[in-house]
């Protein structure tokens, strides 16, 4: 089947897509004791989700407030001449809440009891989810091209920022999964794999650990849902921020979305360029320049007010060079990577009744990546072009019965992968004699999957319960099946202000699928009289989660949670050769345990603050049961049952930030990041050779007799303030001073997958906003 074939196919059957998202609406309809239209203002808040919007009814006194995370909302509603109406709303599943609310003359307050406190805990969650808020998204650096969307979730509990953007959540390789606007993505979105989102572009995030819904599926270290619709006002609005720092870094955005009648539109633009792309292996960060930009656009119409139906168009991409050690430096190395993005989605709801909702959603995405390497790469020049095209469609209803919340479907996708890999040995020194001095590969598959799932939530009082099944079918190089079954159950003490919650899923985790022909391809026997190669093969685990959240005062929450994860196939990364570039492999299995802590305000007065730890360990187990080992790593894995650190086994992480509002239009804010150290395999007897190539301040930083990277710390400040206002027309600037202390961090170091890459030194940036 041809790409036009496929996309044909794909908006065909457009009807049977079922979005992937755990949203909702509330729908308002405020009117007077006659029954007259009140075009009032309603603001809706919800601590626990760190929600807050704001919204104006129309004429028709009607408004409608999309996507809100699931949770406990409190609501004003105020207009001049009438008495403030409040209270609260639920959102527990994307079926549109409906609420009339009428208003009663009295006289102006001028004070308003404001109760949003009472939203602190949502006495009905189930599982470790932490919502981050469009205050957080929109105030987060812009220092580096690519980091800011990565930086933001290496802030939150269970999660942690490897080599070059890359989220490691509770120990998971890869097994990161991003759901943009109900499309689930669920290739490496890490930096240097693929163009980084635009975070201008963001309106919030809900992160996922634990207490998986059975609708998601494939990729379960960690869920990300990301939205990127504003709501749909009316009117003309929009953005345009332009900033730059250190590393001759600049970047710009526009975007703008324009409401009238039923229709909503918006377009968006972006461009970034900067000289520090990458983590580099040394202090001088040699050829590490990068250039970004992305597109986007949207349309949607409310065809009644039972139908909705959207499309949307995004492309983004990146080139960037590949930083050099000292050595490659002195010898003229230049390597260039490129990556693209391109992504068409369609999408349909229809509420068939107050209790029954159908969506519906297709979309394609054609992705591709590139690498290139002059002749005086040392010691190989490697060169690759890599890509996959893929069309997903889905289908599935929800509802609601009683105290129950169900929802069933299935969903489809189907696209063609390929890859071309070559390289060229330019210095025979750093190779076993047997080596070949030359290599090409070219390969083509067909990428198939597909799921089915039902889920249900119930409520009984204090107590809620979930269950789920979920059916999955893989089939690219290998074919594989598996059932998921889902459990969690919480319990709401209301004179403690105490949430328990407990959960279990059943994962079945597809392999990576960058450069997974290359790792699988019969070609590589020719690089060594010892080659291992064994079909990757998709990951099942069970994940365990219990924990609690208190309400310590009206404005301070604790939240506690314990987690085990059991993985058999435990999917990690190897780097073929010299070349820099990565594919999967997999160990027998893997154990990983924990306990993580937040201490979290979501606001007291002008305050708000957080402090996350974690402490995790992450043992792997021999042997290897999938993927490419050469030399002597392969007889080294390929028999024993021994034990080692995984790669991502950093024991204590920790990070925290405070906010004081100083007043309506200045605030500041500190925030800091503390890691204990990831794992490395360094023979301290080469240290000579080490020093040689990333320099003594850089080896000082490593822990021989542990076999460790020494503790991080960074210190960061920030500031904004609104500069210039004029009803809806605003500009707020902002500056950032990060890593304040200049202290050298080493994140990885001659790591045995990761290779060495050191974080940023000191740095500031600023930026400047006009919003209309």
């Amino acid at each position: 089947m041809n790409i036009a074939r496929l996309l044909v196919c794909v908006l065909a059957a457009v009807v049977a897509g079922f979005a992937q998202t755990s949203e909702g609406e509330v729908r308002f309809s405020v009117h007077d004791a006659a029954g007259n239209a009140l075009a009032a203002s309603i603001d809706l808040n919800s601590e626990s989700n760190s929600t807050h919007k704001t919204v104006r009814a129309n004429e028709n006194g009607k408004a409608v407030i999309r996507h809100l995370p699931y949770g406990l909302y409190h609501y004003m509603i105020t207009l001049n001449g009438f008495k403030p109406a409040s209270g609260m709303v639920e959102i527990r599943s994307a079926i549109p809440v409906k609420l009339p609310i009428g208003l009663i003359v009295g006289p102006v307050r001028t004070v308003v009891d404001v109760e949003d406190h009472l939203t602190l805990l949502d006495p009905h969650q189930v599982g470790s989810a932490v919502t981050v808020g469009s205050r957080q998204v929109a105030e987060q650096d812009r220092s580096t091209p690519g980091r800011a969307l990565p930086n933001l979730l290496a802030m939150q509990p269970g999660w942690l920022l490897e080599a070059n953007g890359v989220l490691h959540p509770r120990g998971s390789e890869y097994q990161v999964q991003y759901i943009v606007d109900g499309l689930p993505l669920t290739d490496n979105r890490s930096p240097s794999f693929a163009p980084p989102f635009d975070i201008d572009n963001i309106q919030s995030l809900h992160v996922m650990t634990g207490s998986y819904p059975a609708e998601f599926g494939r990729k379960l270290g960690g869920v990300i849902e990301v939205t990127t619709t504003p709501d749909t006002a009316k009117g003309l609005h929009g953005k345009a921020v332009l900033g730059g720092g250190s590393f001759n870094t600049g970047h710009g955005y526009f975007g703008t979305q324009y409401g009238w009648g039923r229709n909503f539109a918006g377009i968006s633009a972006e461009g970034a360029r900067t000289d520090r792309y990458l983590d580099p292996p040394v202090l001088n960060n040699y050829t590490n320049s990068a250039t970004t930009t992305s597109f986007s656009g949207q349309f949607e119409r409310d065809l009644s007010d039972a139908q909705r139906l959207g499309f949307t168009y995004s492309h983004s991409d990146a080139r960037f060079q590949v930083p050099n050690e000292l050595l490659q430096q002195a010898a003229g190395q230049r390597q260039d990577r490129d990556s693209g993005d391109n992504e068409l989605q369609a999408r349909y709801q229809h509420v068939l009744s107050p209790v029954l909702l159908f969506t519906a959603r297709g979309s394609f995405q054609d992705v591709s990546a590139d690498l290139w390497s002059n002749d005086l790469s040392d010691p190989i020049a490697a060169f690759q072009s890599r890509g996959f095209k893929q069309g997903y469609l889905a289908s599935g209803l929800a509802g609601q019965a009683g105290a129950h919340t169900w929802k069933a479907g299935g969903d489809f996708l189907y696209g063609p992968v390929h890859e071309s890999f070559g390289y060229n040995v330019t210095n025979p020194d750093y190779f076993d004699p047997d080596t070949p001095s030359h290599f090409a590969f070219r390969g083509h598959a067909l990428d198939r999957e597909g799921s089915l799932y039902a889920q249900d939530a119930y409520r009984y009082r204090n107590l809620s319960l979930s269950a789920g099944l979920r059916w999955d079918g893989y089939n690219l190089l290998v074919r594989q099946q598996a059932w998921s079954p889902r459990l969690g159950a919480s319990f709401y003490w209301p004179a403690a202000k105490l949430l328990f919650h407990a959960s279990y899923d059943r994962v079945f985790q597809t392999p990576a699928i960058e450069n997974l022909l290359l790792a699988s391809t019969p070609a590589v026997g020719s690089l060594s009289d010892q080659v291992l190669r064994l079909p990757v093969k998709p990951s099942g685990g069970n994940f365990y989660d219990a924990g609690i959240s208190k309400a310590l005062t009206g404005h301070i929450r604790l939240d506690v949670s314990v987690f085990r994860r059991y993985e058999d196939n435990f999917a990690d990364d190897d780097v073929l050769l010299n070349t820099g570039v990565s594919f999967p492999i997999a160990f027998s299995h893997a154990q990983i345990h924990g306990v993580e802590v937040r201490l979290s305000i979501p606001k007291w007065g002008p305050l708000s603050a957080f402090l996350n730890y974690a402490n995790q360990t992450g043992t792997g187990f021999l042997p290897v049961t999938g993927g490419l080992l050469l030399g002597d790593d392969a007889s080294d894995a390929i028999g024993g049952s021994s034990s080692f650190p995984i790669s991502q086994d950093q024991r204590n992480t920790a990070s925290a930030q405070v906010r004081y509002q100083v007043n309506k239009r200045l605030w500041i804010s500190s925030s800091a990041a503390y890691g204990s150290g990831l794992p490395t395999e360094v023979a301290s007897a080469d240290i000579d050779a080490l020093v040689s190539e990333y320099s003594q301040a850089v080896v000082n930083r490593v822990n021989f007799e542990r076999n460790r990277v020494r503790p991080s710390f960074t210190l960061n400040f920030s500031g904004g303030a609104t500069v210039w206002k004029h009803e809806s027309r605003s500009f707020d600037l902002q500056a950032d001073f990060l890593n304040a202390t200049n202290r050298l961090n080493v994140i990885d170091f001659a790591g045995l997958f990761s290779g060495t890459a050191l974080a940023p030194p000191r740095s500031a940036s600023a930026r400047l906003a006009f919003s209309f």
